[in-house]
């Protein structure tokens, strides 16, 4: 991810609560946020959701992309 390990953190605290379906609303937006701020989600899709379309389909999608950018960040350093 662009911004650090703040992110990171951020993100795995976020996706972790999405997946267990505890986060709350806010917490919910604020994933979608860091996943279309770090270019892992579209324009169209941060909207849509925001539009409230397709909610469902797009944080399923969400998730997924957020474990493979948690995954590409775990095996990053394992390299370092």
């Amino acid at each position: 991810m662009q911004n650090g390990n703040n992110n990171i953190n951020q993100l795995l605290s976020l996706n972790q609560k999405v997946l267990n379906h505890t986060a709350t609303q806010k917490e919910i937006d604020d994933y979608m946020y860091l996943l279309y701020k770090n270019g892992s989600i579209t324009q169209k899709q941060y909207s849509d959701f925001k539009e409230g379309r397709n909610v469902e389909d797009i944080i399923k999608a969400g998730l997924i992309i957020g474990g493979i950018v948690l995954l590409g960040y775990a095996i990053g350093k394992l390299f370092d």
